[in-house]
């Protein structure tokens, strides 16, 4: 039985709300009696002279508050359970960050790679302490920096000695990925923890193994890869191109793409997101931390409804005091 969401270990115990119910209806069968017997010894008039100051609704209210607190408390008697968002005690999560030259353009500020990492860094760091987190770094080939730890020191340092490289494989990041979480070991009972990838790229695959083999071995993996497309429409690096007579920088537009990221995140059941400032991309790992580190728990409650019904009594207390300067 659930009401409002909330059901109960104990529902037998909610019969005890029928003497709430009791004291209800004996409270107002007095109200009504005595205001037959006021009526009985006095007039209106002199009702008001002797006695000016009647509670009235103070009175009643004091009371609705007090059996309030005494019908939570009854359900909270009951053992009520409801379903909270708890962490995991298991996980395993890869980072995969893309170190691509493109990664330098300053459309997002600094540029992209150093928001880049400072969101990393607080990504890694407000995940429960009991998942563990692997960084791979890729551009024209993968490599796993950071095997799958619980180590957070560890995770900022690599995260923070990331470096530019030539040409993007977002194929062979999310092999790479797919090896080191298939490294970690199950637990004592076979069962391998959840695990996802979260792949941060502001470009499409240009070497490597095609996105469509990776997607393929994330699927038969059972792993699903979240995907951050990172960069604005406008972005652009200077080149200097060794290969070439030209004395100046050349200007090299390196527009974020996204169709590719977005059907890889599609087809694996994973998360696919846009992001063109530090803030907005802070906000996207915020979410996939919650999808992944967090999960669904009926959890009992029942110091919610103590704490309210406390509450309740304290104010009933409070305010029997106040006007009548008595405690109820």
């Amino acid at each position: 039985m659930k009401i409002f969401g909330i059901s109960f270990l104990e529902p037998d115990r909610l019969w005890f709300l029928i003497g709430v119910a009791v004291l209800l209806v004996a409270y107002a069968f007095l109200q009504r009696r005595r205001k037959v017997y006021a009526a009985r010894i006095a007039s209106a008039d002199l009702l008001d002279s002797v006695l000016p100051k009647r509670p009235g609704w103070r009175r009643h209210t004091t009371a609705a508050i007090f059996l309030v607190a005494l019908s939570i408390l009854t359900a909270g008697f009951a053992r009520p359970t409801a379903t909270v968002r708890v962490p995991r005690e298991r996980a395993t999560v890869i980072v995969a960050i893309d170190v691509s030259l493109s990664m330098q353009a300053a459309d997002v500020e600094p540029d992209r790679l150093v928001a880049a990492q400072d969101a990393a860094k607080r990504f890694v760091t407000e995940l429960p302490e009991t998942l563990n987190v692997g960084i791979v770094g890729f551009a024209g080939t993968a490599s796993v920096l950071l095997p799958p730890t619980t180590d957070r020191v560890a995770a900022i340092r690599v995260i923070d000695n990331l470096q530019l490289a030539e040409s993007t494989a977002i194929g062979e990041a999310i092999f790479t990925s797919l090896d080191a979480l298939l490294s970690v070991p199950p637990d004592e009972n076979g069962d391998r923890a959840p695990a996802r990838i979260v792949l941060l790229s502001d470009g499409t695959t240009t070497v490597g193994r095609p996105d469509l083999l990776a997607t393929q071995a994330a699927l038969e993996a059972q792993i699903p890869v979240s995907t951050i497309a990172f960069g604005t429409a406008e972005g652009f690096i200077m080149y200097d191109d060794p290969e070439t007579e030209a004395i100046d920088p050349q200007e090299i537009p390196v527009p974020v793409g996204g169709d590719s990221l977005e059907q890889i995140a599609d087809s694996t059941g994973g998360a696919f997101f846009t992001a063109e400032s530090i803030g907005e991309l802070e906000t996207v790992y915020e979410n996939i931390g919650s999808a992944i580190g967090f999960e669904d728990a009926e959890r009992e409650v029942t110091d919610w409804f103590i704490a309210a019904s406390l509450i309740a009594l304290l104010l009933s207390s409070a305010l029997s005091v106040l006007w009548f300067q008595r405690l109820p």
